[in-house]
Parts: C-alpha cells; sequence; structure tokens
C-alpha cells in the first residue's frame, strides 16, 4: 500500500485502474480489503482507491478525540495529495458517514455519491450509550469484545464471516474505540441529503442485521432521484456477498 501524511496521521491506500475517480470507503471495523473483489471488478471504468481509514489497516491515527468529519478531511487530503479535484465516493456503513460528511463538507469535489449498507440518520441517545459501553468494554477487555459481537451480524454467510473475523482481529483498541465515539457523536444529515444534486446511489440487502434496509427506502423518499438497489437475502457485506450486483450499481456513478 502507499501512503500520505495528512492531518497528523499516515493514511494508507491502495489505487488501481483509469476512468473516473472512485473512492471506496471502508466500513467499522473493517480496512480497504473488504472492498478488493468489488475494487478489480471496477478497475477497467475507475480509476479506484480504496484507503484505510485513520487507525484501521495500515494508517496511523491520533490519540485525542476525532470525529467523522475529521475522517472525511482525511479523504480530502488524500485526494490533495493524488492531485484530484473531485471524485464518486461509496461508501460502507461508518464509510457511508464518512462519505456523508466529506460531500457536506466538499460539496463541489464530490461527482457523485454511494451508500453501501448505511444510512444517514444520527444514533438515537440508546445507540450513542451502546458505542461508548462498547469502547469502554473493548478498553477493558480487548478486540475480540468487537469480533465476537459483531462477526455473526456482519453476514451469514460462512466465507464472509471467516474474513471479516480475521479482519477485525487484527485491528487496534484504539481505531475501533476512536471510530465508536465518532459514530456515536456523528451529525445526522438526512435532511442535508435532499439538497444535494450529484448522483446518489443506494445499496442494502433487505436482510441487513446492522442497519435496516427501511434506512435506504427513507433516504429514497425524500431523495426521488436516488438509484435503490435491493440485493435480496443479503446482509451487512453486500460488497462480498453479492459483488457483480455491487459493481452494476456503482456504475450509475459513472460520469
Amino acid at each position: 500500500m502507499n501512503t500520505v501524511a495528512v492531518n497528523g496521521i499516515k493514511l494508507a491506500y491502495t489505487r488501481r485502474g483509469k476512468g473516473t475517480p472512485l473512492v471506496l470507503i471502508h466500513g467499522y471495523p473493517l480496512d480497504h480489503a473488504s472492498w478488493d473483489e468489488v475494487a478489480s471488478l471496477l478497475e477497467n471504468q475507475f480509476d479506484v482507491i480504496t484507503p484505510d481509514l485513520r487507525g484501521f489497516g495500515q494508517s496511523t491515527t491520533v490519540k485525542t478525540l476525532y470525529s467523522i468529519s475529521d475522517m472525511a478531511d482525511d479523504l480530502a487530503g488524500l485526494l490533495d495529495n493524488l492531485g484530484l479535484e473531485k471524485a464518486a465516493l461509496a461508501g460502507h456503513s461508518m464509510g457511508g458517514y464518512v462519505a456523508l460528511a466529506f460531500a457536506k463538507n466538499y460539496p463541489q469535489r464530490v461527482s457523485g455519491l454511494g451508500l453501501v449498507s448505511s444510512q444517514s440518520v444520527a444514533d438515537s441517545p440508546e445507540g450513542k450509550d451502546r458505542r461508548y459501553q462498547t469502547a469502554a468494554d473493548v478498553a477493558q477487555k480487548g478486540v475480540g469484545v468487537v469480533v465476537d459481537a459483531m462477526t455473526p451480524k456482519l453476514s451469514t454467510v460462512p466465507r464472509v464471516q471467516t474474513f471479516v473475523r480475521a479482519v477485525i482481529e487484527k485491528q487496534s483498541q484504539a481505531a475501533i474505540i476512536g471510530a465508536l465515539k465518532a459514530m456515536a457523536e456523528r451529525e445526522d444529515l438526512f435532511s442535508y441529503l435532499s439538497s444535494t444534486a450529484f448522483p446518489l446511489v443506494l445499496i442494502h440487502g433487505n436482510a441487513d442485521a446492522l442497519i435496516p434496509f427501511e434506512r435506504a427506502k427513507e433516504i429514497k423518499s425524500a431523495v426521488p432521484s436516488a438509484k435503490l438497489i435491493e440485493l435480496q437475502g443479503a446482509g451487512h457485506m453486500t460488497m462480498m456477498e453479492f459483488p457483480g450486483e455491487t459493481v452494476n450499481a456503482l456504475r450509475f456513478l459513472i460520469r
């Protein structure tokens, strides 16, 4: 992987292909590898960039608290380093939160937006409390707390479960705790989406155990021009469970 220095961290990323720049942003508590199969299928039409968000994979992090908006700023710094004025972004789960924050902070730099198994609303008070409790548990007991809790929720497909378990086990406590706190405090951007002009693609499994398919339908209702792809029987890891369908949906972001 390559690295760039941005905002006091080293951000790791891969880059392949040619065409419309497309940043594929991984979810929690994973890294860029969750996009590998999709990236390989898109590289003939896109300039595909897959970063490790701060703290995850091979990227470093900071000791202080940070926000989803800070993570979006990291991506802006990455694009600056790559000499790219504008790109399409597709974010999975937490990566969708980062993509949304990027779109709000840098609307002139977004050629299209994909939300994959994600949502635009903020956490409920109960959801926020759960994230902080999980962060405390990870600090006390280690990453294994998240490995055991998240693996069955991410997917029911055995090969995908094997993959995500191995990836989560490699992540640092600092990355997981930082991301949990950032997600807990993220801004509600549901109303923001209705004011956007760039293409919007929503890709969601109707068997998602973490973020209900209804969240995608709510966005579609607010943004009628959005392209909604419902994947029958897919769980939270749509890009791994249905890579071909995910690729076809992301092609709507070609400008």
